[in-house]
């Protein structure tokens, strides 16, 4: 056997050296990665080929899946909008931050109410910012804009950490488009319509009285409700032009570009300014989130993607938001990024199974758990597609059974960029890192709390040591039809009151180990107390 002389090994070694720096490897603890963050609005779990669906095609998703770490128990703050992104922007509870609502009110209804994310919050996004990234965000915001005033935007992006803002201060809704379903425009046209009714009936009642001497008096009272039924008549028809104009609104930072928003370009606005993003910061580091429309009701659709799905126009759109995932990951491709850019994609809570009208169906299908968005114990509201990747550092097609939450991407990615957590609040989120990588067997949670408003509607137990997990219910909602597993007749299911029942029933979700029913309940009894009490400090 020949043996290189030791000039000839010293140089091979020099060479590898070399390649080694040309070609440095990814690692959990090398330079720092960029972040880029793909959010879903309303999109059930069971919508994913990754998670099961084979009637959806979601090729892109798909193979994030596959050559990332999927998350088969990834668990929303909250069942709807607004309280589920503040936890996933802070890594807290939203009750701590004051996101929770008691009123009924559960999501921010217009783009000129006065609540919002408050300062003194911290976002991921503004501790990246401090480490040097660049941090941007595109598409829906949903957090509040303004305080006292139309201008002073106290609760925009930029002031939470976000260099950059291109989107919809509030949501994409119904009121946005002449659509079947509407949060505001509906309610107040029929609203309207009924007081003009009442006001025209006054008008033909005291008219007839007088034709008939019933009645004395002048006109006065007969003209006035006559113009009464009038003007309500006419605002009636105007609400939703009105409504459109106020909430459908495109920024670009601070500044109003588009009102009302035009739909149709919705997509192609979001593409464009993600590629921009990606090419403009590829010398890095930056904190791209891309916070999508779809497959929120409108459900608006590009006609390339209309009747393309077997499952009727939200089929359609959860194939175009695939599509667009696609595209951006393309982008990064383009750019040589994958390599250095943790990639994670999520939905901010279940789909709405409410959401339909007659036996058409414009809301998600969050596979085979119970409920959906709204529902803040049940596991379709609250269970979401969770996958992350970024090659050479997190292992292939790994699946992680462990309950993990939307609030552990705020302690990952600070760690990751090399920032310190917050030590004046409690994180509620863990860092997924020992985890992804199989360092620990087992997630950071033990407990995880399930809120419906600021009310505890279920407390989920992790029995590490005999890999169970256990769900204790204290209310669930009264589905109408009974069993339906959802309350069709109203927008969402109710938290609290008459439509809401208080009860004590435990479920597992994975094999069940023989644990007396009591211990589980007075396990999770003394955990929730404690934290209640916690958050009332």
């Amino acid at each position: 056997m020949l043996t290189p002389r030791p000039a000839w090994g010293l140089r091979i070694l020099a060479l590898g050296l070399i390649l080694l720096l040309l070609h440095p490897q990814p690692s959990a603890s090398g330079p720092r990665p960029n972040f880029l963050l793909l959010l879903a609005d309303d999109l059930g779990i069971g919508d994913l080929g990754c998670y099961g669906n084979k009637t959806l095609r979601t090729p892109n998703i798909d193979r994030l899946a596959q050559e990332g770490v999927r998350l088969s128990q990834h668990l929303a703050a909250a069942s709807v909008c607004t309280p589920s992104r503040a936890a996933f922007l802070t890594g807290r509870y939203p009750v701590r931050s004051g996101m929770a609502s008691s009123t009924g009110d559960r999501v921010l209804q217009a783009t000129g109410v006065s609540g919002g994310l408050p300062a003194n919050e911290t976002t991921f996004a503004k501790i990246l910012k401090e480490r040097g990234y660049a941090t941007g965000i595109i598409g829906k915001w949903h957090l509040g804009l303004n305080c006292a005033s139309s201008q002073d935007h106290c609760h925009h992006p930029l002031h939470h950490g976000f260099d950059s803002f291109y989107g919809t201060p509030l949501s994409l809704m119904g009121d946005c488009t002449r659509f079947e379903l509407s949060e505001k425009r509906a309610g107040l046209e029929r609203a309207l319509g009924l007081c003009a009714g009442a006001a025209a009936a006054a008008a033909i009642a005291m008219a007839v009285g007088r034709l008939m001497g019933l009645a004395h008096g002048t006109w006065a009272p007969v003209i006035l409700c006559v113009a009464s039924a009038g003007v309500l008549g006419s605002l009636g028809r105007a609400m939703g032009p009105l409504v459109q104009l106020a909430d459908c609104v495109l920024m670009r930072g601070q500044e109003i570009v588009e009102q009302p928003l035009d739909l149709a370009r919705a997509a192609a606005r979001v593409l464009r300014e993600a590629e921009g993003f990606l090419r403009s910061h590829k010398t890095g580091p930056f904190l791209l989130l891309v916070s999508f429309l779809h497959v929120h009701t409108p459900l608006v659709t590009t006609p390339p993607f209309l009747g393309r799905s077997a499952h009727g126009l939200y089929g359609d759109n959860v194939e175009e938001l695939d599509w667009m995932v696609g595209r951006i990951l393309s982008r990064l491709e383009q750019e040589g990024l994958s390599e250095r850019t943790l990639v994670y994609f999520a939905s901010d809570n279940g789909g709405w199974l409410e959401a339909r009208v007659g036996s058409q169906q414009y809301g998600g299908w969050n596979g085979g758990f119970r409920g959906g968005k709204g529902m803040g114990g049940w596991e379709g509201g609250i269970r979401v597609p969770g996958i992350l990747r970024w090659p050479g550092v997190l292992p292939p097609g790994h699946v992680v059974p462990e309950p993990t939450s939307l609030m552990d991407v705020f302690p990952t990615v600070v760690k990751l960029a090399g920032g310190a957590l917050p030590q004046d609040r409690v994180i509620d989120g863990r860092d997924l890192m020992p985890l992804l990588l199989g360092a620990e067997p087992h997630g950071g949670h033990e407990f995880l709390m399930h809120y419906c408003e600021t009310h505890v509607h279920a407390v989920r137990w992790h029995q590490r040591e005999r890999g169970t997990t256990w769900k204790v219910h204290f209310t669930t909602p009264e589905f109408e039809t009974p069993g339906a597993g959802a309350c069709y007749g109203r927008a969402v299911c109710d938290c609290t009151g008459s439509q809401a029942t208080e009860c004590s029933m435990i479920s597992s979700h994975t094999l069940a180990s023989q644990i007396p029913e009591e211990v589980i309940m007075e396990r999770t009894k003394v955990f929730t107390n404690q934290a209640v009490n916690q958050m009332l400090l």
